[in-house]
């Protein structure tokens, strides 16, 4: 690490990082200035950086912000973390779609390519499947997880997000032709018990790898819009301890269904799945969903995280009670 060995070379390091970053000045340009070396310059600035004196961000839709991503991984045990940066986002939409072209720029890098391809769907990864490029993959087959024909006259995006993220990467999408919650535990076993739907859900177990998003409890639930549930019985879901849902099943903080009688009604892959998968690959932003997002890092209900900066402090901050960056000095 190169040294501040005096007060006036401290003074020297922070006018040479100004005149350079600042002011725009090469390293040429500040030597001049500042009646010094090239190379003197360029250890100034080395010292400025090291000793804390400047910081530089990146605050592009796509950059990421490795530090973070590096104390993800290691206080929640995760295998990869994506951290996007907030500044500039205008509006939680703007903000979800910076998360969701993050997750579109990890889901084209995985290694190994999966497969088979298991997605639940909500407006995250409808901007997910919008915004991966074309060809992002060869090959790649995509499934749904979960129940999500819309039982009113609001559009449902369930079925062409998977036929988008599936057409892209040049493979099929097998669709799951049901609601995410029926209304009777009766309806809801013969539906599932039907060869076909049997099939789309054993072919959904044994996919290589999950995408997936979160719902918040509130009443901008996409549940609560798509005509499942209404306020009164996301109330009486918040009451019982409900954080937000997973693939349609609502938990509480310990990851725990909430609801058992609501569980047995909800079509789809059970969490279970999400527990045992070798990648789980979750897709979250905004301050509504980060009581879910704690609640599903902290049970191991990813191995994955492609989120927002705000989220992602949240959940370190949450993990000590205490400032990141102060417990980043102690570990």
């Amino acid at each position: 690490m190169p040294r501040i060995d005096t007060a006036d070379d401290e003074l020297l390091s922070i006018r040479a990082a100004e005149l350079y970053y600042d002011e725009d000045k090469t390293q040429d340009e500040v030597g001049a200035i500042l009646g010094l070396t090239r190379w003197k310059v360029g250890r100034l600035l080395a010292a400025a950086r090291e000793n804390g004196y400047i910081r530089i961000e990146i605050v592009h839709p796509r950059a990421r912000k490795l530090a973070l991503e590096r104390q993800l991984r290691e206080r929640h045990g995760l295998t990869d973390a994506v951290v996007v940066p907030v500044a500039g986002a205008r509006s939680e939409s703007e903000l979800r779609e910076r998360v969701a072209q993050g997750a579109a720029d990890y889901l084209a890098a995985l290694r190994p390519v999966p497969r088979m391809l298991g997605i639940s769907w909500g407006r995250t990864l409808h901007d997910v499947a919008t915004l991966l490029g074309e060809q992002w993959a060869v090959g790649v087959d995509v499934v749904q997880v979960n129940g999500g024909v819309s039982v009113n006259q609001r559009a449902g995006t369930a079925a062409a997000t998977a036929v988008e993220i599936a057409r892209k990467a040049s493979g099929e999408a097998t669709l799951l032709p049901s609601p995410a919650i029926l209304e009777r535990v009766e309806t809801k076993t013969s539906i599932e018990n039907d060869r076909t739907v049997a099939a789309v859900l054993d072919e959904a177990a044994a996919a290589a790898a999950y995408l997936f998003s979160a719902g918040p409890a509130t009443h901008s639930s996409a549940h609560i819009q798509s005509g499942y549930l209404t306020t009164g019985e996301m109330d009486e879901l918040v009451r019982r301890g409900a954080v937000g849902d997973v693939w349609g099943r609502y938990i509480n903080a310990e990851g725990m269904i909430v609801d058992p009688a609501l569980d047995q009604r909800t079509l789809g892959l059970g969490l279970t799945s999400l527990q045992h998968a070798s990648t789980a690959i979750l897709v979250v932003s905004g301050e509504s969903k980060h009581a879910v997002t704690r609640a599903i890092v902290r049970n191991g209900l990813c191995t994955a995280l492609v989120t927002d900066e705000a989220t992602a402090l949240d959940l370190l901050t949450d993990t000590f009670g205490d400032d990141p960056d102060d417990k980043d000095n102690n570990d």
